[in-house]
């Protein structure tokens, strides 16, 4: 059996899009067909070489999805055939099972535990959520990162109160999971900043109080301006150095930085370590530390109750024939959501 995959095989170059032997079965995984899957910042990372050389050349990517079960392994009791489930990277209920490996031609292609950049993918049992049928996939694929993610780093990394003023720098997927996050957590200002207006108008609708374009304005003075002092949380989800010592400096004596973005394996921020003395915090999060199992239900509520409807936040669609275009409009900042869309 084959399926139609993107494929990492030299970073910094364009996906190789070509068909993919798909493994047998074996304990813990299951055969999902995916539906949507989201172009996560992740990817581009990847893709560039955020984290360093790529020891796993070539290897598929994709990491959040919404798609349906077309097959189990031995063991798997949490998923069946027919489920519709979302795709996340973040472990969750079940078994950890070993990566699947594919094959192209006479060459091993390399996936981890979950890849979404295909028709059909083996993931890891505890990489998979069931969700009611109902539930749009492109909806499921929104759940498995943006949401979980930025709603975790908003009341797990940060603790958002009532009222507290954040900032959140840099508004795009992840980002507007942050806004919507801190808008539903009682905080007030909720600030997003970015340098692409179209970005800050769409996170208006998504619970941002005000906008800063800091191409036009200093960051630091900006968040001065409309708060009368610095902030209570920041959120960077940009991992750009110039743009975190900014995002420190906006922090307040007390406050909390967390760190969404990642990076550069090669760069590093220098900070005089006095105001860690006397209260201020800087923290880094990986996946907001989100329970996709505990959580994806209890935001299921409140999309089924109105409170929130994600979909909104998706600019691009595509078919996996276009990831490479749609990789270019993440890149460029064009885009603010980018998915992939399957036939079924």
């Amino acid at each position: 059996m084959k399926t139609l995959a993107a494929i990492l095989v030299e970073q910094r170059k364009p996906l190789l899009i070509d068909e993919v032997e798909v493994p047998a079965l074996s304990y813990g995984q299951v055969l999902v067909q995916v539906r949507a899957s989201r172009i996560c910042g992740s990817q581009l990372g990847e893709i560039e070489g955020v984290k360093g050389h790529d020891r796993y050349l070539p290897h598929l990517l994709g990491h959040e999805a919404g798609g349906v079960v077309l097959e189990i392994g031995p063991e798997v009791t949490h998923v069946k055939p027919g489920d519709h489930v979302v795709l996340h990277w973040r472990p969750g209920a079940g078994i950890q099972a070993a990566p699947a490996k594919y094959r192209l031609g006479g060459q091993t292609i390399n996936a981890g535990n979950i890849t979404t950049f295909q028709g059909l993918t083996v993931v890891s049992e505890n990489r998979l959520t069931r969700v009611p049928d109902d539930v749009d996939f492109e909806t499921a694929a929104l759940l498995a990162d943006t949401i979980t993610t930025g709603f975790g780093a908003v009341t797990r990394d940060a603790r958002v109160s009532i009222g507290e003023a954040v900032v959140v720098v840099g508004v795009g997927g992840i980002g507007m999971g942050v806004v919507l996050g801190a808008h539903l957590a009682g905080a007030h200002p909720v600030i997003a900043v970015d340098i692409q207006d179209h970005k800050l108008t769409k996170a208006r609708e998504f619970g941002a109080t005000h906008t800063i374009n800091s191409l036009n304005e200093p960051l630091v003075d900006a968040v001065q301006r409309i708060i009368g002092g610095p902030a209570d949380v920041v959120f960077d989800v940009t991992g750009q150095v110039r743009v975190v010592e900014q995002a420190w400096r906006a922090t307040g004596p007390k406050g909390r930085l967390i760190l969404v973005g990642v990076m550069r394996h090669d760069q590093q921020f220098s900070l005089n370590t006095l105001p860690l003395h006397y209260g201020k915090t800087i923290s880094g999060s990986e996946g907001g530390g989100s329970l996709p199992h505990v959580d994806i239900p209890r935001y299921l509520r409140m999309i089924a109750s109105g409170r929130f409807d994600p979909l909104g936040m998706v600019s691009h669609r595509g078919a996996l024939t276009e990831v490479n275009s749609l990789v270019a409009t993440l890149r460029s900042g064009e885009a603010t959501h980018a998915m992939l869309v399957f036939p079924h």
